[in-house]
C-alpha cells in the first residue's frame, strides 16, 4: 500500500472526502460485477474496504479482484482530472445518487449467488463518474433506455431517432450507449428535440468512444452526462460493455430494444432490464431483416414477452405515471358509407356508376325488397352517395372514387 494512501485512510471513515477518495481508488483498483466484494464493501464501508485491499489483508477471495492493482493510487489524480474535465464522482453518500433506480441492482444483488460471472452479475456500482452539468438523479429520474444494433438499418435508425425526439417532448430522457447504429440516433434525436441525453460509457468519461462520436459528446454535454463506472483514462476494454449494459437497464425506467440480432449486447441488456423488474419493450421490424429478430423473439417470449411499442405515445404509456401519461387513443377517419344500415350499403353497391337503374333492378341486385330499396334511397341521396339521372339512381362521382380509394 502506498505511504499516501496508507496516511489518508486512517483517517475518520465516516468522513465525505476520505469516502470519496476510498471509492474513486476502488473503483480503478477493482474491475465492477463481483456481488462478493459489493457486499463485503457495503459491510465494511469504502474507507475499511479500501485500507483491506490496499493493504493486502482482505479476504484471499477478495484480494484476487485487485491482484496487482493492490500498491496503485491514483485515487487523488483521478479526482483532479475530473474536475478538470469537468466531471465529479457521485457515490451512494451523495444527494446526487440515483438511490430509486439503482434500488433494482440492490435487490438483485441481496438474492443473487457471489459466483455468478461478473459480467452478467445484477450488482450496484460502488461509484459513478458523471461528467455534464445536469444532475444525474433527475435526469434518470424519467428516463426510458433505448437500445439496438450498431449495424443498424435506415428504418432503425428512424424509428430510434423520432422515438427520442418524441420522449424529449415528453419530458423523458433518453438513456444509451452512444456506440455507432441505434444508440447513436437515438442520441441524435433526443439532442435534435433540444432535450439531454445520457450516455453509460464502458470507459473514462474523458475518452470519446467510439472516437468517431466526439462531436455528438460534445453536443451531449450542453445539456445531458456522460456516465461511467471506470475513472478517466480507461480504455473501453471488450468485456466492460457487457458489464456496462446492466446499468443502461437499471438506470431507466423501462428499455426499448430498436433492432437486435438473435445474439447481441442489445438482447443482454433486455435480458437484464427483464431480470430487474423494469418494462421490457420491442419496436417490430420486417420478417425478412436479421436485424429484427432479436426484437420479435423478444415479443414471444414464455411469461415476461416484450411489450409491442411503435411510438414514444407507446412507450410513455407503459413507463409513465398512473393515470397521467396515457397514450392518445387511435383515431380512424370515418366517412357517411361508415354509418350506413346493411340494407342501405347492400343498395350502394346495387348501384351502378355510369347509368341509373330504376329501384326495381336494384332489388334485385342487392337481394331485398323493393320497398327496402325505396326507404334507403332518400337517406343515400341527402348524403351525396347517390344520385337521380332521371331514368334511373347510380352512383355519385365522389361516392365512387371514395368507395374505389376504400
Amino acid at each position: 500500500m502506498t505511504a499516501d494512501l496508507a496516511t489518508a485512510l486512517r483517517g475518520d471513515p465516516a468522513d465525505p472526502e476520505l469516502r470519496r477518495r476510498a471509492r474513486a481508488w476502488l473503483t480503478r483498483a477493482v474491475e465492477p460485477g463481483s456481488t462478493e466484494l459489493w457486499r463485503w464493501v457495503e459491510h465494511h464501508g469504502p474507507v475499511g474496504a479500501a485500507q483491506a485491499l490496499a493493504g493486502q489483508t482482505a479476504p484471499s477471495r477478495l484480494q484476487a479482484l485487485v491482484g496487482a492493482r493492490a500498491g496503485e493510487d491514483r485515487s487523488v489524480e483521478d479526482l483532479r482530472r475530473a474536475d478538470v474535465l469537468g466531471a465529479r464522482l457521485v457515490t451512494p453518500e451523495d444527494d446526487e445518487w440515483p438511490a430509486l433506480p439503482l434500488h433494482s441492482l440492490t435487490l438483485a444483488a441481496d438474492r443473487q449467488p457471489a459466483g455468478v460471472d461478473r459480467t452478467t452479475a445484477l450488482v450496484p456500482p460502488l461509484a459513478l463518474w458523471v461528467r455534464g452539468p445536469a444532475r444525474l438523479d433527475a435526469l434518470v429520474d424519467r428516463s426510458v433506455a433505448l437500445v439496438g444494433s450498431r449495424a443498424s438499418t435506415a428504418y432503425g435508425e428512424h424509428v430510434a431517432g423520432d422515438l427520442a425526439h418524441g420522449l424529449t417532448g415528453r419530458g423523458f430522457t433518453t438513456v444509451s450507449g452512444g456506440a455507432f447504429g441505434i444508440d447513436a440516433a437515438a442520441h441524435r434525436g433526443a439532442v435534435a428535440a433540444g432535450g439531454p441525453t445520457v450516455v453509460v460509457l464502458a470507459c473514462g468519461v474523458d475518452r470519446p468512444y467510439p472516437a468517431g462520436h466526439a462531436r455528438l459528446f460534445d453536443r451531449v454535454l450542453e445539456d445531458g452526462l456522460l456516465v461511467s463506472e471506470w475513472p478517466p483514462g480507461c480504455a473501453p476494454l471488450r468485456h466492460r460493455f457487457l458489464v456496462r449494459n446492466r446499468l443502461i437497464a437499471a438506470l431507466t425506467r423501462g428499455t426499448v430494444v430498436v433492432e437486435a440480432a438473435a445474439r447481441s449486447g442489445a438482447q443482454a441488456t433486455a435480458h437484464r432490464a427483464r431480470s430487474l423488474g423494469k418494462v421490457l419493450m420491442a419496436v417490430p421490424g420486417p420478417v425478412t431483416s436479421a436485424l429484427s429478430v432479436g426484437c420479435h423473439q423478444l415479443m414471444r417470449a414464455g411469461e415476461q414477452p416484450a411489450l409491442l411499442v411503435t411510438s414514444a405515445a407507446d412507450v410513455v404509456e407503459a413507463v409513465g405515471d398512473l393515470g397521467t401519461d396515457l397514450a392518445a387513443v387511435a383515431v380512424t377517419s370515418t366517412g357517411p358509407r361508415d354509418e350506413l344500415s346493411d340494407i342501405a350499403r347492400r343498395v350502394l353497391d346495387a348501384c351502378p356508376v355510369r347509368v341509373g337503374v330504376p329501384p326495381e333492378r336494384l332489388a334485385v341486385a342487392a337481394g331485398c325488397s323493393e320497398l327496402d330499396v325505396l326507404r334507403v334511397l332518400p337517406a343515400l341521396e341527402l348524403t351525396g352517395l347517390v344520385e337521380w339521372t332521371g331514368t334511373g339512381w347510380r352512383v355519385t362521382r365522389d361516392a365512387a372514387v371514395g368507395g374505389a380509394a376504400g
